[in-house]
């Protein structure tokens, strides 16, 4: 681990009480460490969102440079009424993949 660097921070007044509930209870040794565990907690969200805001950046620009031609609003809801019927009639919680090629050649 580096270096600690030093912060001084004023914390809400409603959370003041739980900082010092877990420090009392023994979950943590210091009201520092329980912070350093909400930054840790915080962090870790903040890189999550950012990954998955990422995958769905690259999804929108691969759909974006999809050269297949889109479907119309009218082909889209078909199929999609057509991929939920399949899977309310497979019983299957894993939604099958959409494949888009499929349903353009049955047209």
């Amino acid at each position: 681990m580096g270096i600690a660097g030093k912060v001084t921070a004023n914390v809400a007044p409603d959370l003041m009480p739980a900082i010092r509930e877990s420090v009392e209870t023994g979950e943590f040794a210091t009201t520092g460490e329980a912070l350093n565990d909400a930054l840790r907690v915080w962090h870790r969200q903040r890189l999550d969102r950012a990954q998955r805001l990422q995958a769905l950046r690259n999804r929108v620009e691969a759909s974006i440079a999809d050269p297949r031609p889109s479907l119309s609003y009218d082909e889209a809801r078909a199929e999609m009424t057509r991929f939920m019927a399949a899977r309310r009639n497979d019983g299957d919680d894993a939604a099958p993949r959409f494949d888009r090629s499929n349903f353009l050649a049955g047209s």
